[in-house]
């Protein structure tokens, strides 16, 4: 995704003023004017993509200054009056950030934005004030809600959509308004555009399985750089990404396999996603489960953990109460009766960081273990106990939950697991080649 992201945008700094670009890592923009395209005015300057009010519900939202014309041309560069952050509908006709062709609505979404030079300048004198940092600051909707002319305070006390509601949140929401107050955020359209969100497991999969869309704009294929037989995926409607994968295996439709090893008689079912995963001989992995392997420095040393959720599950549904967490759901059942299928009771169960925060996120449910094939096949285990299959014990091992593992994880040796997968994978395609050369002049 790193490297998707760099691509898209080489060729902008040859048109930029210095400054600083920021991005999400679970967004693709795809668009054709890069040479219309010029990042020096002051302040901010945010790429703007026409979307349906649906999108708009769930992104940042620009409300523009209005001109006599519908923005029409490929590239038009726009004032903003000021920024909504996961507006409501009804929030969004109120602030006239909606826009009709024919009897289409529709308003601009953000992606990427830069900032210039002396804006940046002042973000760090802020820094120098407010730090060190003791809650989340969102680089879209703090930042670019205290942008524009018609910019308000009133985004600083709602924290509807914030995941970690810290304490000093809005003191420092009004110091960073404070700031930016009056600063220009300058907004370039891309009419013709086109925006994929790829931030939720449901997103991830359909874009790169079923969708057609946005696999022929990258050329992506049902197989990518990847040991991997034809005869694995069930059909076209699937993705493989740089994985080693065993002749034997099944793939069922709808699936992603990235980064990872699969041995001989696995079985992927329909609909699931394994990242970063080494999976041992015979296994089989249900349908609509979500599997991903991370190595952590925990106690001194290197070890694993394999988190795994159910594609449907939400994981920011919270619950102010630690006692409720056993009603939240995982797997389609709920917490509590996973934990007596696992062999524990809720008092086993921690919740880390401060506790203000309850959710699958910060629920401690993954076990850790010695290395990765282990790793896997222990949370395979927890799904299968989960959906009603085994029981399994659980008691003897330390449990991490999503937040925990983050905050431990070890980049390097991911890196090395990844680095080697290329190494064989990049041997394998010589040998093949070097094969066939063979092969064709013996016929010749």
């Amino acid at each position: 995704m790193l490297d998707l992201k760099l691509f898209m945008y080489v060729d902008f700094p040859a048109h930029m003023n210095s400054g600083v670009l920021v991005t999400c890592a679970d967004d693709i923009e795809l668009y054709s004017a890069i040479q219309c395209l010029e990042f020096n005015k002051p302040g901010f300057t945010a790429l703007a993509h026409p979307s349906p009010l649906s999108v708009g519900c769930s992104h940042g939202v620009f409300v523009l200054e209005r001109e006599d014309e519908l923005p029409v041309c490929d590239v038009e560069y726009r004032d903003c009056l000021y920024f909504l952050h996961k507006p409501s509908m009804e929030m969004m006709r109120r602030s006239g950030a909606i826009f009709r062709k024919q009897e289409e609505e529709f308003v601009y979404t953000d992606s990427a934005y830069y900032i210039c030079h002396d804006t940046m300048g002042m973000l760090l004198d802020l820094f120098q004030e407010i730090g060190p940092l003791r809650c989340e600051i969102d680089a879209y909707g703090d930042f670019l809600q205290s942008l524009g002319s018609s910019a308000t305070t009133e985004h600083t006390t709602n924290t509807d959509n914030v995941t970690t509601k810290g304490k000093d949140l809005v003191e420092v929401r009004k110091k960073i308004f404070q700031h930016l107050k009056g600063t220009q955020l300058n907004v370039i359209i891309l009419n013709h555009s086109k925006f994929y969100h790829l931030g939720t497991m449901e997103e991830y999969q359909f874009h790169l399985t079923i969708d057609q869309c946005l696999r022929e704009e990258l050329g992506l294929q049902t197989i990518n750089f990847s040991c991997c037989s034809p005869a694995v995926c069930e059909n076209k409607n699937m993705c493989v990404i740089q994985s080693i994968i065993h002749p034997s295996v099944k793939v069922c439709e709808g699936s992603v396999v990235e980064f990872s090893r699969l041995e001989d008689g696995v079985e992927v079912g329909r609909g699931s996603i394994l990242s970063n995963c080494w999976v041992g001989r015979r296994l089989s992995i249900p349908s609509n489960t979500f599997m991903h392997s991370m190595a952590v420095r925990f106690r001194g040393r290197t070890q694993f953990v394999t988190v795994a959720f159910c594609v449907h599950d939400d994981l920011k549904k919270a619950t102010l109460d630690p006692a409720n967490v056993s009603r939240l759901e995982v797997f389609g059942v709920c917490v509590g009766e996973c934990v007596s299928r696992w062999g524990m009771s809720m008092g086993d169960i921690r919740i880390s960081g401060d506790g203000s925060v309850c959710n699958l996120w910060t629920c401690c449910m993954f076990p850790v273990c010695e290395d990765m094939k282990t790793s896997f096949s222990t949370t395979l285990q927890m799904i299968q106990a989960a959906q009603g299959y085994e029981i399994v014990r659980l008691h003897k091992h330390t449990l991490l939950s999503l937040q925990d593992i983050l905050q431990q994880k070890d980049l390097e040796t991911m890196l090395k697991f990844r680095h080697h997968l290329h190494h064989h994978i990049l041997q394998e395609i010589t040998r093949t080649k070097h094969q066939n050369k063979l092969s064709a002049n013996v016929l010749t």
